[in-house]
């Protein structure tokens, strides 16, 4: 109903309807109070920022007029001017704070562009002293476009409290800028996309299950619980249906109130209303048993992996550590994801220990047990599990945690350990050395003009720590010694009396040499490591107990799972020794003798002599997984072929040449035979690669493939020549998962 006296206005003034109208019903009393007008907060028109007050370079002394020398087109923005951090560059850092103002409004408009980054490029609303609303710029890649667009936030909470904005730009790279025009407070909703999105839940399931989009437009997404953040993470949230269900562990916080927290969602997104709590995983396949799923390599229960990271023994178990994107199938948003095994085998998860901070996310790293507690961070007699990290943030630092249960851990108070050396500086390998009673920290720094070296650091305490000396590696496109360091000693041949130390890169081409506590010097550089391809950043593990005396290492194992939920795999467990050749010493890989333990039938086959005309000793054979030994001695115009659930792998003896799947490799000419043979070859076969030894362990080929899940036929036949003594022992496999329902 109209009110009567607003009935005869509208009658007697025709003019006075069509300001209603434009107003909305809402000017009625029945619909609440008059809409009241929009305040503007700035719209930085004038030749100088006002009562606006700027630190720094990146804002200059005045809003920019549009486009700044060496920028894109800017456009987007209203009126001549607008606030644009990239005066001078992209190189200049600075802020902008506004005088306070009172929030009088239930949202707050603004026009933003420049780069993405929520920690250093940012617009802040501050409200008593904590920033409780902040925005970042779109662009994070190369290319990208200079349009400020239109976004807001919900300011209901704070109406009536005291404000301040802050424009800060902390970023010095590409994109590292940010623009920003046009503030209003304004009761209208407006229809664009909404900022700091929030939800407060009761917190009382285990999981906190959050809807993912391959592919999607990344967002950040932080969890709090009252009011104090936990973690921010970004992730590829699903606006709708999801690809699949990224779980959160909650069970600490059981009880309280947890809130999240959305950077940016289009107006009509579910993401964040689809959010849900569980005690189990949503799907219909057991875990762990899913189908492309690697049935005895380790890869994650949800999300990416990369690096193993922190490798080390500790209380009876293998601790395996790994970078982790929890809530994306790519790279991205690095965590430490955690496993333990007590065999090298049969992995259990226990959850991601460090998370993305406000150092940066956390990169590769590694792991001790402090023994003699230098660092006086043991408890009652215990040892404490130290991690080293790299904090990928700006600057980019080395971090350290560290446990007394091997379970739970918490950052150093005083982090970081040691300051930025350069930008690409990262991974930090820590080992204690013996002789000289020192920790040894190996850190891969790039010097100006892409020069790849290792840094050598020394420390007594694992927290205080000078450089020794540098190891140069290659320049630009030569990746001898590139990131994720290793560095170990090797007895040759298992001579005690003849040790030597490994320096290994990323790529794991490796350099023997020697070690006083301060130099390493090399005597044999830029030696082959594996043969194959994607095996890369293998780390070996700490503080196995000197009775076993083994060096075991492992990789990240490049094996793509398309429509997973999962992304890639670790390689087996190698284990590594120094043997004497006619070159000198070289390592070699093998299998650890653990894996023996997964067989589950074994089928052996000896044939005095195979021809052309032989046939297929393997043909009744069907299976996924698969362990095959091979030996025999092959004439000298020999060649062989394996076909491996239809991928085809094929030896040719006069050039001692393997070839196939993406690879081509040249057996050593001085390879030991194996008894009589002269060819011997350890295969393993999973669901998304395989790994092949031979050489005695000179020569290791890892391959990632994706078999086709509809072959499970193996075939050995002589394609030229012939072959003596054939020897084949196949061990089906069983998988090492528990695949048990979704709990």
């Amino acid at each position: 109903m109209i009110h009567l006296h607003w009935a005869r206005l509208l009658r007697r003034a025709p003019w006075f309807a069509c300001c209603v109208v434009a107003l909305g019903p809402c000017f009625f009393a029945e619909c609440g109070q008059a809409q009241e007008a929009d305040l503007l907060i700035a719209d930085f028109e004038s030749d100088t920022y006002g009562t606006w007050t700027a630190s720094g370079e990146a804002f200059g002394t005045a809003p920019a007029l549009g486009t700044l020398p060496g920028q894109m087109a800017v456009n987007g923005y209203r009126g001549k001017r607008l606030v644009n951090s990239f005066h001078q560059g992209d190189r200049t850092t600075g802020s902008l704070t506004s005088p306070s103002f009172t929030i009088e409004r239930s949202f707050m408009t603004f026009l933003i562009g420049g780069g993405r980054d929520p920690m250093r490029l940012a617009f802040r609303l501050v409200v008593d002293g904590n920033v409780v609303r902040s925005a970042t710029g779109p662009n994070d890649q190369p290319g990208g476009s200079e349009e400020l667009s239109l976004e807001y936030w919900d300011v209901r909470d704070w109406k009536g409290k005291t404000g301040v904005l802050q424009i800060v730009d902390e970023a010095t790279g590409g994109w590292g800028h940010i623009n920003i025009d046009h503030v209003v407070l304004t009761n209208s909703q407006p229809a664009a996309p909404r900022v700091d999105a929030s939800r407060a839940l009761d917190l009382k399931e285990r999981y906190l299950l959050f809807p993912i989009k391959n592919g999607a437009k990344k967002r950040v997404v932080t969890f709090l619980v009252h009011g104090e953040r936990i973690v921010r993470n970004e992730m590829e949230l699903s606006d709708g249906q999801p690809d699949w269900w990224a779980p959160m562990d909650i069970s600490l916080w059981a009880g309280k109130t947890g809130t999240v927290v959305i950077d940016k969602l289009p107006s009509d997104s579910q993401g964040l209303e689809l959010i849900y709590q569980s005690d189990r995983l949503p799907g219909d396949a057991p875990l762990y048993g899913e189908a492309k799923r690697s049935q005895f390599h380790f890869s994650p229960m949800r999300g990416w992996n990369n690096d193993p990271n922190g490798l080390v023994y500790y209380q009876g178990n293998y601790h395996l550590f790994f970078q982790h994107n929890p809530y994306g199938w790519g790279w991205g948003n690095m965590h430490w994801g955690h496993a333990v095994s007590p065999d090298l085998v049969q992995w259990e998860e226990l959850g991601d220990k460090l998370l993305p901070d406000d150092m940066g996310p956390m990169f590769s790293g590694s792991a001790v047990i402090d023994w003699n507690n230098t660092s006086g961070l043991g408890r009652n007699g215990k040892p404490p599990m130290v991690l080293f990290y790299t904090a990928a943030g700006s600057p980019t630092v080395q971090g350290l945690a560290y446990s007394h249960d091997g379970k739970t851990f918490q950052k150093l108070k005083t982090n970081p350990i040691l300051p930025q050396v350069t930008p690409g500086n990262r991974d930090p390998k820590v080992i204690w050395h013996e002789p000289s009673k020192h920790w040894i920290m190996v850190l891969y720094v790039e010097l100006p003009g892409k020069q790849h070296t290792v840094h050598f650091y020394r420390s007594r305490n694992l927290t205080d720590w000078s450089l020794a000396s540098v190891v140069r590696g290659g320049i630009d496109g030569d990746k001898y010694l590139f990131e994720c360091p290793d560095f170990f000693p090797l007895p040759v041949d298992d001579d005690p009396n003849d040790v030597k130390w490994v320096l290994l890169g990323a790529d794991s081409q490796y350099a023997i040499g020697s070690f006083d506590g301060i130099t390493f010097q090399p005597e044999h550089s830029r030696l082959p490591g594996h043969r194959g391809r994607g095996f890369y950043a293998a780390q070996s593990f700490s503080d196995i107990p000197a009775q076993d005396g083994r060096r075991i290492l492992i990789g990240w194992f490049q094996t793509e799972t398309k429509e997973m939920p999962f992304n890639q795999s670790m390689s087996l467990p190698l284990e590594l020794r120094l043997s004497k050749t006619p070159d000198g010493p070289r390592m070699t890989f093998k299998p650890v003798t653990e894996l023996t333990q997964i067989r589950q039938k074994t089928y052996s086959f000896d044939i005095p002599l195979a021809t052309t005309k032989s046939l297929n000793p393997l043909s009744e054979l069907k299976g996924d997984l698969w362990e095959i030994q091979f030996a025999a001695s092959p004439s000298s115009d020999a060649i062989l072929e394996w076909d491996l659930r239809g991928e085809k792998l094929r030896y040719t003896h006069a050039s001692r040449t393997l070839e196939g799947m993406g690879i081509k490799v040249s057996l050593p000419k001085e390879s030991t035979p194996l008894g009589r043979h002269l060819l011997g070859l350890h295969l393993f076969v999973d669901r998304n690669g395989f790994e092949l030894f031979t050489g005695e362990g000179q020569v290791y080929i890892p391959i990632p493939i994706s078999f086709d899940p509809s072959n499970d036929q193996l075939s050995f036949r002589v394609v030229q020549g012939e072959t003596e003594n054939v020897k084949i022992e196949a061990h089906a496999l069983r998988s090492v998962w528990n695949q048990e329902p979704r709990r």
